[in-house]
């Protein structure tokens, strides 16, 4: 490649989960350290980062459609850095196939993004796939994110290896973050304006570390010192496993006030056998009775879950055991997809690979459910005075976002500002929202 200008804008574009988020805003700030600024909406920039996702299908193809696109008003392409699991998983065909790209730098390496920018700037293409994931949070910058809420990864990687999932390969193994160091990008993130932080991880409840008195701890541990911290009023935490719920975990939803009433813990389906093929590790009853310790410790919790239907070999009588276990349930929120295989997975090279259109239509049904479902949560919270995050300007003048304890998407009208913690009465539900009206302010 020949050198080119060094960048002065920037934007990363991030896909799918909330740790793509997380990984997107730490980009964002590597840059920023190098004088490098956002760029202005609806300009082209100079470097473009496509965080990628690696969870559907075609996800590769996708990538190189985005790239295909990237123009600047010139007509020459921007440098191009192609970043995530989907760099990790195929970081040398991308670099053989588009020669657009610049840098490949999968998700536990891109702490070293500004050196290998170094090398795009001087004419040179770099790939780093390495996998040291405690060494790239030693070497980011501190937080500085201006937001009433934020994400804090405290866990990553996975060694559960279900058969259709490429996070392990793609992550690397279960790794947790010391305590000291989250305790202290919690405080950062707090004094930024911060007022709910999310926990973060593949397996956020596989979290393990010890405190400051040398004490082993779990996630039930680190929440307990986080709502400790003044100025932080909620805790929420995602993904969680079946597998390493703890009983001290279950127990900080009844106890710990600031730890919001909201569990998204993914079940995938309702059949035991299909569970077993899937490399779960638990049974549809053991998740139920899991959820019943849940409702025990915090009768108002809303749950959320994962679903994947057309898994190879599902039956239609097995696909019938997921609508069943929905139905015992009744989730407020719930993420339901096609299977899709994977390449180098188990379970894309299972024999009975389920045809498109039976998935078509088990995902249409299942969602049918899900929606109501979910449209009965929110009816039933009609009448509530609850506290509302306000997170962001709405539609209309007066108009305000923000989020319930339970995690519903909640509008109303009122003299307020981004960061005000309101109270507000639940009136009228939407499938999707609630409109709400002003109480009176909480805190400011």
């Amino acid at each position: 490649m020949k050198p080119q200008n060094p960048p002065k804008t920037y934007r990363v574009k991030s896909f799918g989960c909330q740790m793509n988020v997380y990984d997107g805003e730490r980009m964002a700030e590597l840059l920023g350290a190098k004088g490098i600024a956002p760029a202005p909406e609806g300009e082209e920039a100079d470097l473009v980062v496509l965080n990628t996702c690696h969870i559907r299908e075609k996800a590769a193809e996708k990538v190189y459609s985005d790239i295909g696109r990237l123009k600047k008003p010139d007509g020459s392409k921007p440098i191009i850095a192609v970043a995530g699991c989907v760099a990790q998983a195929e970081g040398e065909e991308i670099m053989a196939r588009a020669p657009a790209v610049s840098m490949v730098v999968g998700p536990q390496a891109y702490h070293r993004l500004p050196e290998m920018l170094d090398k795009a700037v001087a004419g040179e293409r770099a790939t780093d796939t390495d996998m040291p994931a405690i060494a790239k949070f030693d070497s980011l910058p501190q937080r500085r994110k201006r937001s009433p809420t934020a994400f804090l990864t405290v866990q990553e990687g996975c060694d559960k290896f279900c058969t259709y999932c490429v996070v392990p390969y793609t992550r690397g193994a279960e790794i947790s973050r010391p305590y000291s160091d989250l305790i202290d990008e919690a405080r950062k993130l707090i004094e930024a304006g911060a007022r709910e932080i999310t926990l973060l991880g593949q397996n956020v409840n596989a979290w393990g570390g010890e405190d400051d008195a040398g004490r082993a701890i779990g996630l039930a541990g680190l929440i307990r010192a986080l709502a400790r911290l003044d100025g932080l009023e909620r805790i929420r935490y995602t993904t969680s496993h079946p597998n390493d719920m703890e009983d001290d975990l279950i127990a900080a939803h009844g106890e710990v006030d600031k730890l919001m009433p909201y569990l998204h813990l993914p079940v995938q389906s309702g059949n035991d056998r299909v569970l077993k093929a899937m490399n779960r590790a638990h049974t549809a009853e053991s998740y139920l009775r899991l959820l019943e310790r849940f409702r025990d410790a915090r009768p108002d919790i809303a749950l959320s879950g994962d679903f994947i239907v057309g898994f190879p070999g599902e039956t239609e009588a097995e696909f019938k055991d997921t609508l069943q276990l929905v139905d015992e349930v009744r989730y407020a929120q719930a993420f339901s997809f096609k299977y899709s295989p994977r390449p180098g997975t188990p379970a894309a090279m299972m024999d009975d690979q389920i045809d498109r259109q039976v998935m078509d239509d088990r995902l249409q049904r299942l969602q049918a459910r899900l929606n109501r479902d979910q449209f009965a949560f929110n009816r039933a919270s009609e009448g509530r005075t609850c506290t509302v995050l306000v997170e962001r300007k709405g539609k209309r003048p007066g108009q305000w976002l923000g989020k319930s304890p339970w995690l519903q998407s909640v509008w109303f009208e009122a003299d307020c500002q981004i960061g005000d913690m309101v109270e507000v009465e639940l009136v009228e539900a939407g499938p999707n929202s609630i409109r709400g009206a002003l109480n009176q302010p909480v805190t400011v």
